[in-house]
């Protein structure tokens, strides 16, 4: 009887047995292992703090606004001391208020779409002489409040140019840098550090002037001086106060003119 028991033990017990143990393995094989994560010890000083992003690090249309052809990077922070890259579509650039410093050749090239640029309040004070040679479109080109002496060459199909409150020179513009933009309706130029008139296009409606180093005109500036019948029907305005040339010792240089330059003179 006893014998009989213990059979029967063995014979329940042992299966049962060898089926745990295998499982228990079973799940050790399976057991994940822990994952471990360095914590920073943020009681030790640390030598220096991370960098703040720069802007010409920064991708054009997350320092900027990028709108349906139109970037807007006015004012941006961090510092923007040179022209981003744009979006090839790009046809209107708003980057007034910063700190660019010069214009390169290929900050515009083969952006054929371009229509307008406005760079008013930056710090250039120097753009090289194919900058803007590629824009076969660019119709407005803002420099107002810069550091410029001279200009480069200007696309033909510029209709107004504002160079306004630079520091131009003479020298630094050829006297025929803008005879030859037939579409060139609105020419501003007023206080620089001009002492002649350049050549004018015949397009012009509007030209600028004022406060600049011009002490003396001729009756070719504005008119045709062999012809007393030439009459120049596009000019509108004129600007010409500030500067050191006495309007009445001229009287021959606006005859062609529909109306005398406004401002005032002594």
């Amino acid at each position: 009887m006893m014998q009989f028991r213990t059979l029967l033990l063995t014979s329940v017990m042992l299966p049962w047995m060898l089926s745990s143990a295998a499982k228990n393995k079973s799940m050790e094989v399976r057991k994940p292992k822990k994952n471990t994560t360095k914590i920073p010890n943020f009681n030790v000083l640390q030598d220096t703090e991370p960098a703040a992003p720069r802007a010409h690090v920064l991708p054009t249309c997350l320092l900027c606004v990028c709108l349906s052809g139109s970037v807007y990077c006015e004012d941006v922070t961090p510092e923007m001391s040179a022209v981003p890259a744009l979006p090839k579509e790009t046809a209107y650039l708003y980057a007034r208020f910063n700190k660019i410093t010069k214009i390169r050749n290929q900050d515009f090239a083969n952006m054929a779409t371009m229509k307008r640029i406005d760079l008013t309040r930056n710090l250039i004070s120097e753009i090289e002489d194919g900058a803007f040679s590629k824009l076969p479109d660019l119709e407005e080109l803002t420099l107002a409040e810069n550091r410029l002496t001279k200009l480069p060459v200007l696309p033909g199909k510029l209709v107004s140019f504002n160079a306004n409150s630079n520091r131009l020179r003479t020298q630094g513009v050829k006297a025929t840098a803008f005879k030859k933009l037939t579409s060139l309706t609105y020419l501003y130029l007023g206080n620089n550090e001009l002492a002649a008139v350049p050549q004018l296009p015949e397009s012009l409606h509007v030209v600028h002037l004022h406060n600049n180093k011009i002490s003396t005109i001729t009756d070719e500036t504005f008119c045709k001086g062999n012809t007393s019948h030439y009459i120049r029907t596009n000019m509108d305005e004129v600007r010409l106060d500030g500067n050191p040339v006495t309007l009445s010792e001229h009287p021959n240089s606006f005859i062609c003119l529909q109306a005398l330059p406004i401002g005032w003179y002594n």
